[in-house]
């Protein structure tokens, strides 16, 4: 036989009655299957056999070979009407290989369906040798035992016995034809289970190779793909870069990670503090979960409660409540805006600093926690020392290891990445087909100051995805404030020249935008002639085509 293995998952149920038999042997082979054939003595034939098989297993992918081997034999010593060797993957639960004569589609056997399903069936779930003629009355057999013809073939036995290795079901070899005589119908059954101890080796091998290793590199990639989730989730593009600024940041942070020492994150409003702290605890490896708190605008009580937790009579009689801390036991706790957090506050998160213990409002008992505390600030906490407005001691104890997070405006090469990036979240959220930024656009954002930093640049973005009719992003899809900068960068940004210039600019872009790119009516409305307002946009490099929505492009409106 040449036909390839398949797979094909069955269900483990063996559920309905077996196809109806093609012809498999001409009227008078047909004949020669009844009653009076007679299974041949062990002997030759079998002793032929045991090295053929043998060989036919040691060869690459040869379990196709040997199963036809296995099955020839049985058809052609012991008149066998039909046969078939079928595998098992356990822990699915699924027929995974099936070689078969006598069956509708002979070399490829339809799982257990060939013969049987539920004495097949039976096979795997007992790892025992199954034994039922057709003078039994089992009503599963004798539904059948259809001959080629349709006829009930009354003397038919079905033989199936388990492929079995190291106490495990592989797979089983399951038969049915006539047999004369109780030893003959023993020595069979003996044959077959020499021939599924031979083939366990085999089977065992394949379903490594074909099913387990499979299974393990599909889960390989899966996990790959997961943990590409996980590094875009807790180091999101706010930090990324190639700017000499943001460089320093990653590296610092690739030094702490593996330690437990106290993080203190400082720098402007929208700069990417809390990306920081996520990524610091993603690469810090950490099992336990990472947990931010907000301290601005919370009220003493409030923040204690939140932090530490509560017993029974603290708060209208409830039982005990743990708190932010004890959550976070094992992780990370992120302590955003610290230096809004409470006075009497701030001497209990010391006590957690120096101890590692917290105790519940309205209770006086220490637990401990293992966490480690990141904080963020964007004030300076040393003037608020000073002021009496945060204790001294948190602050070294919040010190340990500072690292600033550098404005938006020192990473003007970073500029364009963020915005690529945003741009494209936001376009696949919407459906948008949106592909990039007009080159006025790009040297708009790069223009910009950026007083909000990141978290400005993509609100920004999130605006301009709205805004856009195009496949660009055009200088009239950015807020006001953006597309007409306050200052051009100079050496001097508060030079006279440079505040006419950037109002000059200004005025040209808002008469721009308002007649969509067209030359004419924005030189009309600012008194130009069409020739000045073009010499002005080449100076101060706009293009019409960027004011220009796809109706008035279509147009040909100039």
């Amino acid at each position: 036989m040449s036909n390839p293995a398949y797979v094909k998952e069955e269900s483990l149920k063996f559920p309905g009655h077996p196809p109806a038999l093609a012809e498999v042997e001409s009227a008078e082979a047909a004949q020669e299957t009844g009653p009076a054939a007679v299974c041949p003595e062990a002997g030759e034939p079998l002793m032929a056999v045991f090295p053929a098989l043998g060989q036919r297993l040691a060869e690459k992918n040869g379990l196709n070979g040997a199963c036809d081997l296995l099955l020839n034999f049985l058809r052609k010593e012991y008149r066998t009407i039909r046969a078939a060797v079928c595998l098992l993957h356990k822990d699915s639960g699924l027929f995974i290989f099936g070689r078969s004569i006598g069956c509708l589609s002979e070399g490829e056997a339809p799982g257990p369906d060939c013969i049987g399903p539920d004495l097949t069936g039976r096979v795997f779930q007992t790892g025992q040798p199954v034994i039922i003629g057709s003078s039994d009355s089992e009503p599963v057999f004798l539904n059948q035992t259809k001959t080629a013809g349709g006829e009930t073939g009354q003397d038919r036995t079905f033989v199936g016995v388990p492929i079995v290795m190291g106490g495990m079901v592989l797979g089983s070899i399951s038969s049915e034809g006539f047999f004369p005589g109780k030893s003959a119908l023993a020595r069979y059954v003996e044959t077959l289970r020499l021939m599924a101890d031979l083939m366990a080796p085999a089977a065992k091998l394949y379903l490594v190779e074909k099913i387990d290793k499979v299974q393990w590199e599909r889960r390989v990639r899966s996990l790959a793909v997961e943990l590409g989730r996980l590094k875009e989730r807790y180091c999101p593009i706010g930090l990324v870069g190639s700017s000499e600024a943001i460089q320093e940041v990653y590296y610092l942070i690739q030094k702490v990670a593996a330690r437990k020492t106290t993080v203190l994150f400082l720098g402007e409003p929208g700069v990417g503090k809390e990306t920081a702290a996520n990524a610091l605890h993603y690469y810090s490896k950490t099992s336990g979960p990472f947990v931010t708190f907000n301290c601005s605008g919370l009220a003493e009580s409030q923040a204690e409660g939140e932090l530490f937790g509560h017993e029974k009579t603290s708060f209208n009689g409830a039982a005990i409540c743990k708190g932010l801390l004890e959550t976070a036991d094992g992780g990370t706790v992120f302590f955003d805006h610290v230096d809004r957090l409470p006075l009497g506050v701030q001497t209990k998160l010391l006590r957690v600093l120096q101890e590692h213990c917290i105790e519940r409002v309205g209770g006086s008992a220490s637990v401990k926690v293992d966490i480690r505390v990141i904080a963020a600030a964007d004030r300076d906490l040393r003037e608020m020392v000073r002021l009496g407005r945060f204790l001294e001691d948190l602050y070294y104890r919040l010190n340990v290891f500072p690292i600033t997070v550098p404005p938006l405006r020192e990473r003007e090469d970073d500029v364009i990445v963020l915005a690529k990036h945003f741009l494209a979240r936001f376009a696949e959220e919407t459906g948008q087909a949106i592909t990039g930024f007009a080159p006025t656009t790009a040297e708009l954002l790069k223009a910009c100051p950026w007083p909000g930093n990141v978290r400005e640049l993509e609100n920004v973005i999130r605006r301009a995805v709205i805004m856009a009719q195009g496949s660009v992003i055009s200088p009239h899809d950015l807020p006001l404030s953006v597309s007409t900068p306050e200052f051009l960068k100079t050496q001097k940004p508060d030079s006279l020249e440079n505040r006419l210039a950037g109002l000059e600019r200004q005025m040209l872009t808002e008469a721009l935008r308002i007649n969509r790119g067209n030359i004419s009516a924005a030189a009309k409305e600012l008194g130009l002639t069409r020739r000045s307002m073009s010499l002005k946009m080449k100076r101060l490099n706009l293009i019409y085509r960027d004011f220009r929505t796809p109706r008035l492009k279509e147009s040909g409106l100039s």
